[in-house]
């Protein structure tokens, strides 16, 4: 065969066969694509790395990461030294004027020091032997007299208080109200109980001791043994509203308008009798209709502290530079700490709140950066933001919003980690799904981009059962996404629900489901990387917040 016809015919067979092999839009078939970079990129995402790093973050030996503590400030020493390893660069400002990875900020509190009473030759431990009502502060050592001053009532039909004189003295005093032997209550001679009786009698029968020149006010429960043992400890946690830290130092007032709760024992031993003699007393009451004949007098001596308390605790902020579009950011948050140790000496070392936010931010990290070694580094630029301050109040991301080491006007959304290592209850039969809440309150892009990244790459359940703003738990309003959400920042928070060891010691690193979590910073990546490398910045087009 003449050659040039032979060289006619392979060209028209090979031209035909690679016409036949192209896609119908004229695209390359899948085979032959560039492979997708997004994609190859989240592949760095593993569990076992997830694993490597949450045994450091959730170990023993961080005590919990109580905001401010040793453990906590361990913490951010580890994050850091990947940061740094991943060349992430330092923003903040330190003391001595160079940049930092840590945004150091202080809590402020005012706490209860040195709190006892003594009488005779016991000292009663607070919290233990008694609690208080109120605020109260004696920085010193007082002794005061003491005088019972039945159930310190005072009404036309009732009165503790006549021909009683307590001026610069102390009352001890029955709780509720005296009721007659047909059940009655003596106040108002019905049924029904007054302001004397219920959780908040407390403050009338304080106001009215103090009216009438008492200094302080002690207030036999009714309550023993276990009840009494049981409600002390209620009461100390509820106190913990009057030590909970601020972001601003503390000016407390206390107005004395406060009370010493105290058992039959401890009145009977400060009053210098017994207790069957004491409580013959309250019964000579109840069946006469009528104050007491005579008032048992004692002493005790009390000192009750508030003092001043700073905690220095920092955020942990790593930064990626952009390209093109440097000037605008994406924040990508979780917070560093967890709630410590318990009164009881058992370690919360909170491995999903939030350990897996923590370790999910250093995969993320990671894999950005493998991109922009390869030359493929995001055009908008990054910050990996580790806050702290999270169980008290919000504190660390409130703080980054009130003084941001980068403008939040550039700031072009917040995707918050926070708890994706678990299931809850209404999953436990299907893993493969998380919570999403926020993303579609400012933005319709950023809803959008979140949904085709979870079709495209990952196929997860997305629930949006806590985004509705009817929901009770309100978990919108719960975490380090909203003090950026409450400055327009367009937000996602990625949750997967509370389980039974949430803010409890079982919360350890043996139950996070790894894989199921390394899919979920799978998709937080994909949706990072699309927002960071589209073209157009998303906009805020809505408010359903």
């Amino acid at each position: 065969m003449n050659k040039n016809i032979l060289a006619g015919i392979l060209l028209s067979i090979t031209t035909l066969a690679f016409a036949q092999d192209r896609l119908p839009q004229g695209r390359l078939p899948q085979d032959r694509l560039p492979q997708d970079d997004a994609a190859k990129y989240a592949e760095s995402i593993t569990p076992e790395d997830l694993k490597k790093h949450l045994v450091i973050i959730a170990s023993d030996s961080l005590e919990g990461r109580d905001t401010g503590s040793p453990g906590q400030k361990k913490a951010a020493e580890y994050v850091t030294k990947f940061y740094k390893e991943y060349g992430l660069t330092p923003i903040a400002a330190a003391e001595n004027g160079t940049k930092s990875y840590l945004q150091k900020y202080k809590l402020y509190k005012r706490s209860w020091g040195d709190v006892y009473l003594r009488a005779g030759s016991r000292k009663y431990e607070f919290n233990k032997d008694f609690y208080l009502n109120g605020i109260l502060s004696v920085d010193s050592e007082v002794s005061t007299p003491l005088i019972l001053a039945g159930y310190g009532i005072e009404e036309s039909a009732y009165n503790d208080y006549a021909g009683l004189d307590v001026k610069d003295k102390s009352v001890v005093i029955f709780d509720g109200e005296p009721k007659s032997s047909s059940g009655k209550y003596l106040v108002n001679g019905g049924n029904e109980k007054t302001k004397w009786s219920g959780s908040v009698s407390w403050q009338p029968k304080v106001k009215l001791a103090l009216e009438k020149g008492a200094r302080y006010v002690f207030i036999i429960t009714e309550k023993t043994g276990e009840d009494l043992d049981k409600e002390i400890r209620q009461r100390a946690v509820m106190a913990r509203r009057f030590s909970s830290p601020t972001l601003k130092p503390v000016q407390e007032s206390p107005n004395n308008v406060a009370a010493f709760v105290i058992s039959p024992e401890m009145a009977a031993e400060m009053l210098g009798t017994s207790v069957q003699k004491l409580l013959k007393e309250k019964a000579a009451i109840d069946k006469s209709g009528k104050s007491l004949s005579k008032n048992l007098t004692g002493s005790v001596a009390l000192k009750v502290e508030r003092v001043n308390e700073t905690i220095d605790t920092e955020n942990v902020a790593a930064f990626m530079e952009g390209t093109d579009k440097k000037d605008e950011v994406l924040v990508i948050s979780a917070h560093l700490d967890h709630i410590g140790i318990s009164p009881n000496g058992e370690i919360n070392n909170g491995a999903d709140d939030d350990g897996s936010g923590t370790v999910s931010l250093l995969e993320l990290a990671e894999a950005f950066s493998k991109a922009k070694a390869d030359g493929k580094g995001p055009r908008r630029s990054i910050l990996f933001l580790n806050v702290t301050g999270e169980e008290k109040g919000l504190f660390g991301s409130e703080y980054y919003s009130e003084n941001p080491l980068l403008p939040l006007k550039n700031t072009i959304a917040d995707l918050n980690i926070d708890m994706i290592g678990r299931v809850d209850e209404a999953h436990k039969d299907d893993p493969k799904y998380v919570y999403l809440i926020g993303a579609d309150k400012l933005s319709s892009k950023l809803h959008a981009i979140s949904e085709d990244a979870n079709k495209k790459y990952i196929n997860y359940k997305l629930d949006y059962t806590f985004n509705d703003p009817k929901d009770p738990n309100r978990f919108y309003y719960r975490s380090d996404h909203y003090n950026f959400a409450k400055m327009g920042v367009p937000v996602i928070f990625y949750f997967t629900g509370v389980h039974e060891d949430y803010h409890k010691p079982g919360d350890d690193v043996e139950k996070i489901l790894f894989d199921k979590q390394s899919m979920i910073v799978k998709l937080v990546f994909h949706t990072a990387w699309e927002l960071v490398n589209q073209e157009e910045r998303i906009v805020v087009d809505s408010n359903k917040q």
